[in-house]
């Protein structure tokens, strides 16, 4: 079929390379092709909208000898758009055909209207349509083209002879090794990797740069079109180098190689745009992450753009965004992103601050609401909204940016259970004293506690000396009992790891006395309690008041998970095994729930000494093993260890303990299932 008198190309187009992932969408469009007459291919640009319909129509044509024309739009000048309708018309009068208008959004309303007079001349007509938006036409079926499967690169488990990571959800440790096999299954893996031997035949996927193809997979948002132009580049950069180039500057990165580049792609898709959603699509590249209708008018909305109309304009950009986790949740790709906030630097004179300043607003505000609902018992609630936040609180804690170390340092104490409680003692330390180090002196007592928490309380107990001096001189100086008072529960908690247990109680006691009955921040009353109760029951069980129908809908279930423990050993003291393994259990679904790795680290050590009671010294050491990478690196030898050691031959302890390094905690205690 050859081109077109306009030059328009109307054969489809041949492929040139391997086609990778798309069984579902693959099914999908060639279903809707047999029933609708009009089908859209929605999606960002690079998603593979046009490789999708390259393949279906291809394969349709092979199986069923579809007659078939394609119309690329994409480099169509103007001048020829009002006579396309005349030659497609002209071309296919008479014929049962599927015409496939192939980058519809380059006509902007004018697309809209060439497929409905098509549709309503040529009744054997079907149309297949690629767009950033909907045409909006009556019968019009859909189909949003997702990304590549990628894998989240906080879940991956290093190989068992590399360092542990800790735990959490920050990104990985690309100096670490990781199993090819946790990676390779997903297709923006398969397609990184093909790609990459494509332009370096000496390329292969490795345990060495799993890690750092996976971050690069997440990092470009499973989007085939950066995948590929990154994959090119596979004879310049490693991964990991190519990682690191793609975070300092996505555009320069992104630009050029073998196909279209970033920039191009963003010019044609904000060619045809209104004023408001040019304005919108610019002021959205302040979000890191995904965002709803909520968020976009309380930070876009202001100025010439009201919080409705900003709304409005996101609905009608919305087919040519990511559709994140959650309904009615959208998010820019990084390459599009990094674009948007080039022209908004370069926008209207205070533009750019306003929207940034709105942005960090919005997250003070998340991250209060967060701490809020921990404090009211809605714990979960709390660490899933932190979490579905986090790339947007992240962005608002870097002290460089406006606002400075002080509103960067508020975040990250309302945050406190986050780094704390669950599991995310490294990125909580890192912001914390990422924003302290440039905060002029004095320095606010809250963060210095918190510091001091993250590194004493987890680990480091030497080392946090000077932080623990300088907040409580500073909480004096401000007049913050709570301060002090969680000051005397770190010193506390560094004792009862240390196994001072007289210490431990002593120092919990000052700070229960010192806390305020409504404190506005940090672990509240119960938490204090709960660690109080659990130093008397290794010192003074029997002072333990007994409680025989434990809540079940408790107002601090983190704290009550601490509590549990300290029930668990009066219960062991009084040799009652069962009702202690009971209630060590229930505290570890909760832990479990909030990622709580230091609690499952306690509960655990406690279970290995109820296994050792029983004679069962293999089960104890696997215990010990499940946790050793989650437990202080400073603290002593967990109580269980020397008993099982005394009990089995070194060979015996080593293997055991070796299993439970490298098995998932829950496979050891199945009574946790579900």
């Amino acid at each position: 079929m050859g081109e077109s008198r306009s030059g328009m190309r109307q054969a489809v187009p041949a492929e040139l390379s391997s086609f990778i992932g798309r069984e579902r969408e693959l099914t999908a469009l060639a279903s809707l092709l047999a029933t609708e007459r009009l089908v859209t291919l929605t999606g960002p640009a690079g998603i593979g909208k046009t490789r999708l319909a390259v393949r279906t129509v291809r394969a349709l044509g092979d199986r069923e000898g579809l007659d078939t024309v394609w119309a690329e739009l994409a480099a169509l000048p103007e001048w020829c758009w009002d006579g396309l309708g005349a030659e497609l018309a002209g071309r296919l009068a008479g014929r049962e055909a599927l015409l496939v208008l192939d980058g519809c959004e380059q006509l902007g309303e004018a697309g809209a209207r060439l497929a409905a007079e098509l549709l309503r001349r040529l009744p054997g007509l079907r149309i297949l349509a690629t767009s950033q938006r909907r045409l909006r036409l009556a019968g019009e079926a859909v189909l949003a083209v997702p990304p590549l499967s990628v894998p989240v690169t906080h879940s991956l488990q290093p190989l068992p002879a590399a360092v542990h990571a800790v735990p959490g959800h920050a990104a990985p440790d690309l100096t670490r090794r990781f199993p090819v096999a946790d990676v390779a299954g997903y297709a923006a893996v398969r397609l990184f990797e093909e790609r990459a031997r494509g332009a370096d035949p000496f390329f292969e996927l490795t345990d060495r740069n799993a890690g750092a193809v996976a971050a690069l997979c997440q990092a470009l948002d499973g989007i085939p079109g950066a995948l590929e132009l990154a994959a090119g580049r596979s004879h310049q950069y490693a991964p990991a180098q190519a990682l690191r180039r793609l975070g300092s500057d996505p555009l320069a990165f992104l630009a050029g190689g073998a196909g279209r580049s970033t920039r191009a792609d963003a010019e044609r898709s904000l060619r045809l745009a209104s004023p408001a959603e040019r304005l919108l699509w610019e002021r959205l590249s302040v979000f890191a992450g995904s965002f709803d209708r909520a968020a976009v008018a309380e930070v876009c909305g202001f100025g010439s753009l009201t919080p409705d109309t900003a709304v409005e304009a996101l609905l009608r950009l919305a087919p040519g965004l990511l559709a994140d986790a959650g309904q009615g949740r959208y998010r820019l790709p990084l390459s599009v992103r990094a674009y948007a906030a080039r022209r908004l630097a370069h926008g209207p004179a205070g533009d750019g601050a306003t929207t940034a300043r709105r942005h960090r607003e919005r997250c003070r505000v998340v991250a209060e609401r967060a701490a809020r609902l921990w404090r009211a018992g809605a714990q979960r609630e709390a660490r899933a909204l932190a979490l579905r936040e986090l790339p947007e609180l992240r962005a608002a804690m870097n002290p460089l940016a406006a606002g400075g170390p002080g509103a960067a340092l508020e975040i990250a104490v309302s945050l406190w259970f986050l780094w704390s409680a669950c599991g995310m003692v490294a990125e909580g330390r890192r912001h914390v004293e990422r924003a302290l180090a440039v905060h002029p002196a004095p320095r606010p007592a809250r963060a210095l506690w918190l510091a001091a928490w993250l590194v004493a309380g987890f680990g480091e107990p030497d080392g946090a000396d000077p932080l623990l001096v300088e907040a409580w001189t500073e909480a004096v100086h401000e007049g913050e009992d709570t301060c002090l008072a969680y000051l005397a529960h770190l010193r506390g908690t560094i004792a009862l790891w240390e196994h001072r247990y007289q210490d431990a109680a002593a120092e919990y006691r000052d700070g229960l006395e010192l806390l305020p009955s409504d404190p506005e921040f940090g672990p509240g009353r119960e938490a204090l309690r709960a660690a109080h109760t659990l130093a008397l029951a290794r010192t003074h069980p029997a002072s333990v008041p007994a409680e025989d129908d434990p809540p079940d809908d408790p107002a601090d279930p983190w704290a009550r998970s601490w509590l549990s423990c300290a029930h668990a050993l009066v219960q062991r003291h009084e040799g009652r095994p069962a009702l202690a393994r009971t209630e060590l259990l229930r505290a570890l679904r909760t832990q479990f729930g909030l990622d709580d790795t230091l609690g499952q680290a306690f509960s655990v050590e406690l279970l290995a000494e109820l296994e050792a009671d029983q004679g069962r010294y293999a089960e104890a050491a696997r215990l010990l093993g499940a946790v050793s990478r989650t437990r202080p690196r400073a603290a002593p030898a967990p109580r269980a260890q020397h008993a099982v050691r005394t009990r089995l031959t070194p060979q015996a302890f080593r293997a055991a303990y070796t299993c439970g390094a490298r098995t998932p905690l829950r496979e050891l205690l199945p009574e946790l299932a579900g």
